[in-house]
């Protein structure tokens, strides 16, 4: 809305701008000196419609400038800006010092010269040296984050929910840092075509916001480094972290994989939620109620209540009972944990 109200003061601003400069460059382009309003009218209202269709070419290509293109270019155009405004202070600072009397012509050629000077100089810092700048300007962010416990992260975490949970438990604490670009990819997972997508996406758009309540426990700070060098997400994660210094909180199995190869270290949510699943001990006998077959033969497959797959060897024909089983094995993995067991008997 604002934005809108902004453009609108715009246009009619321009209008009025393109009829006041009739007023002033009729009489003058018609050699009449002052003439009467009503003969200049016409020509102010063109003059206004004039600056309207400047107003709405401007406009125009302002839609072309997207934030990518603004935060490159941005360094680039202050230096340039800075090199002209440099060489005219310049050279205005030398005639007010030096020649107070000079010739006017010369006085225009000097400027020029200096204001050519000094705008190569910003052209070629801005385009050779702009990038450097923004690392520096990024540095200088990151050491305004002086929070400690720092934790980059992840798009699967916040769709995953689970975070808003375990950070109102008090057990996760300092400082949530959402980089732009998951913020991003999560606007995008929000807006998709797929209705399952796009509900998932709004649910993590609504857990940043509990987190961002004031009755969170944690803060939440959304930061806009984004590593242009590095094209994958987890990439960017991984560097983003490594500037920090700080923790990456996930639960995607691969990103897991490749922090811990950077030397990052992992707070997976996966990995916290098997350890509070109860122990269980081969020997142990359990019922589970058979709900599929399993991929190898005789086996059928299971689950607990809180999710964890039993593999039963010798179910595959009791899908829909409940068996009593003796636990064989254990496997613990960062993706889940699953149970093998053995058939005992049938209860019904």
């Amino acid at each position: 809305m604002t934005v809108r109200i902004i453009r609108g003061l715009f246009i009619f601003a321009s209008f009025v701008m393109g009829g006041v400069w009739a007023f002033y460059l009729v009489p003058r382009v018609r050699g009449e000196g002052v003439a009467d309003v009503s003969e200049i009218l016409p020509w102010a209202l063109l003059g206004g419609v004039v600056g309207i269709a400047v107003a709405a070419g401007i406009l125009y290509l302002l839609r072309f400038v997207t934030q990518e293109v603004f935060e490159r270019l941005s360094p680039a155009l202050i230096a340039v800006i800075l090199g002209l405004v440099t060489g005219f202070v310049v050279a205005q600072s030398i005639f007010e010092l030096y020649l107070p009397e000079s010739d006017p012509i010369f006085k225009t050629f000097l400027v020029c010269s200096l204001m050519l000077f000094f705008g190569f100089i910003g052209v070629f810092l801005g385009l050779t040296r702009a990038s450097n700048w923004e690392s520096l300007i990024q540095a200088v962010h990151r050491r305004n984050i002086d929070e400690v416990s720092l934790k980059v992260v992840d798009t699967s975490v916040i769709i995953d929910g689970r975070i808003s949970d375990i950070c109102a438990t008090g057990f996760v604490e300092g400082t949530l840092l959402v980089p732009r670009f998951v913020l991003k990819e999560l606007q995008n997972i929000a807006d998709s075509s797929d209705v399952l997508r796009r509900a998932r996406g709004r649910r993590g758009l609504d857990i940043l916001k509990s987190l961002q309540d004031p009755d969170s426990r944690v803060k939440l700070r959304v930061i806009e480094d984004d590593p242009v060098d590095v094209p994958e997400v987890d990439g960017k994660l991984v560097r983003v972290a490594q500037e920090y210094g700080a923790k990456i909180l996930t639960n995607d199995l691969n990103l897991n994989k490749v922090a811990q190869i950077e030397g990052v270290e992992v707070l997976n949510i996966n990995d916290l939620a098997n350890a509070l699943k109860p122990a269980v001990l081969p020997d142990e006998f359990m019922q589970v109620k058979i709900v599929k077959q399993g991929k190898e033969a005789q086996q059928g497959v299971g689950y607990l209540d809180d999710g964890t797959m039993v593999v039963v060897d010798g179910a595959r024909d009791y899908v829909g009972k409940d068996v009593s089983v003796i636990v064989t094995s254990v496997l613990q993995t960062s993706a889940g944990r699953m149970i093998f067991t053995k058939l005992q008997s049938v209860l019904g």
